[in-house]
């Protein structure tokens, strides 16, 4: 089950995929954090969030960015 990560878990899979360590994530980046909260979107469902996730236009998605995005999303919360 995929649950809504917690803020503190947020900003530790945010801080660990960006590798190139200026606070911003690039596509490739982006899917790593994907797959570190649960979420198996196929490469074009990737690329279009990462696209509508960008919305400043800068070609990178911030933690605000990221997290605007993780929350629209609907989560598998156990019973």
């Amino acid at each position: 089950m995929t649950t809504e990560p917690a803020e503190d878990e947020l900003v530790t899979v945010f801080t660990r995929a960006d590798l190139g360590g200026d606070g911003r994530l690039d596509l490739m980046e982006f899917g790593l954090v994907l797959d570190s909260v649960g979420l198996s979107w196929s490469r074009a469902e990737t690329q279009d969030r990462f696209e509508r996730a960008d919305t400043d236009h800068d070609g990178f998605i911030s933690l605000s960015e990221l997290r605007a995005l993780l929350a629209s999303q609907t989560w598998d919360v156990p019973a």
